[in-house]
């Protein structure tokens, strides 16, 4: 066995570690994935600027994202369920995410619950938040949030029902009766050191943060039945007002593509913005984020916080993406894939080697700190030329 250096490498060590229907869920996107695989391809269409004899001897990768020091500009994106990738795995996150001094943004749906993570916590961390039909349950995870000291609120705006997830469904998972519990039985059979250390040392394997509203206890697939059936499909812009009036911290809505719809949001008050399409989870066939960027970019880039997601799997992915406008970047499955591989130690390994990538590029394209990077370090030649985005 090698050792992970890359996010690709850690995924395939996550892929041997779990049972089939967790990598998949992890790993899968809506439909055919086209969009997923998208994602992934159009930042590498991204080309930079090499440039030489510049003094880049002091690079300074630190920013701001969300009112909070960073040490790069980079998120630990909310994912459901990382507490099935690891032992407690939102809380070896969060450690992991203080340690490299950047946000770590817990699932509504994580395994782990808000005072579970906030006990582990050394800095303040992001709570991410769907709207369900059950007005009074928001309003009390919101209290609950920012009583335990969170700041910052990422809303997602592009869930109104969940997308159609044929690894998912193929794997059983979240579905009932004999066929599909045997299916995903056989799968953790065949994963002993995971049903040893997480199904059965990392327990409950409930949502943490909805205990108290879903009747079923311990059962994932009651707890799965009840969130399918609190998405609400009847929200609008006139949904996030009312949040704003509630939510007195930063407010970031993630799930925006379309220039229109990022005009609303700062309109609406939200303080950021993520350029996001779930992670090619929802709607197959929408474009990727990458050439999406631009435009947001161009209608609101000087108006509010602009972060991406959806495909970086680099610290050269990160200098692309603030290359294109934004101010920062969330990812995913990177840190779930090395979460699961590596536990705590697995990200903490990963966000190094991103850091130092980030740092490389900056000093061979003849940029010393993060406000400098911009369209100059694009090449014209490349399918994002500058005219797009000045």
């Amino acid at each position: 066995m090698r050792l992970p250096v890359t996010a690709g490498d850690f995924r395939e060590q996550a892929r041997s570690r779990l049972p089939r229907f967790l990598f998949d869920y992890l790993d899968g996107g809506a439909t055919d994935e086209h969009s997923l695989r998208a994602n992934e391809t159009a930042w590498r269409d991204v080309t930079l600027r090499q440039r030489v004899l510049v003094d880049v001897d002091q690079v300074d990768t630190r920013t701001t994202l969300g009112g909070q020091a960073c040490a790069m500009p980079v998120v630990l994106a909310p994912v459901g369920l990382a507490g099935m990738m690891a032992q407690r795995g939102e809380v070896q996150a969060v450690r992991a995410a203080d340690a490299a001094e950047i946000p770590f943004t817990l699932s509504t749906v994580g395994i782990c619950s808000l005072s579970e993570v906030a006990a582990a916590a050394n800095a303040p961390f992001w709570f991410q938040l769907y709207m369900i039909r059950d007005r009074g349950r928001i309003e009390d995870l919101l209290q609950k949030a920012w009583q335990l000291g969170c700041r910052t609120l990422v809303f997602t705006v592009d869930l109104p029902i969940p997308g159609m997830r044929h690894r998912d469904t193929r794997n059983g998972l979240g579905a009932t009766g004999l066929r599909a519990a045997a299916l995903r039985a056989w799968q953790v059979s065949s994963h002993p050191n995971w049903l040893w250390n997480v199904a059965l040392r990392g327990g409950p394997l409930t949502f943490g943060n909805l205990s108290e509203a879903v009747p079923g206890g311990r059962n994932l697939d009651a707890f799965k039945a009840w969130v399918d059936s609190q998405f609400d499909p009847t929200v609008t812009w006139l949904d996030i007002a009312w949040l704003r009036q509630r939510w007195q911290g930063t407010l970031i809505l993630k799930g925006i593509l379309e220039a229109e719809d990022a005009r609303h949001a700062v309109q609406v008050g939200a303080d950021g913005i993520v350029v996001s399409n779930h992670g090619g989870r929802q709607l197959d066939g929408v474009a990727a984020t990458a050439s999406k960027l631009p435009a947001v970019v161009a209608a609101v880039g000087g108006q509010t916080e602009i972060m991406v997601d959806g495909g970086i799997r680099s610290g050269v992915d990160v200098f692309r993406a603030l290359a294109l406008g934004a101010n920062g970047v969330m990812i995913g499955r990177p840190w779930a894939w090395a979460l699961a591989a590596a536990g705590e130690t697995g990200i903490s390994q990963l966000l190094r080697s991103w850091q130092q990538e980030l740092r490389l590029a900056m000093m061979l394209t003849g940029v010393t700190e993060i406000a400098g990077i911009g369209c100059a370090q694009l090449d014209q030649l490349s399918g994002f030329p500058a005219g797009e985005y000045e």
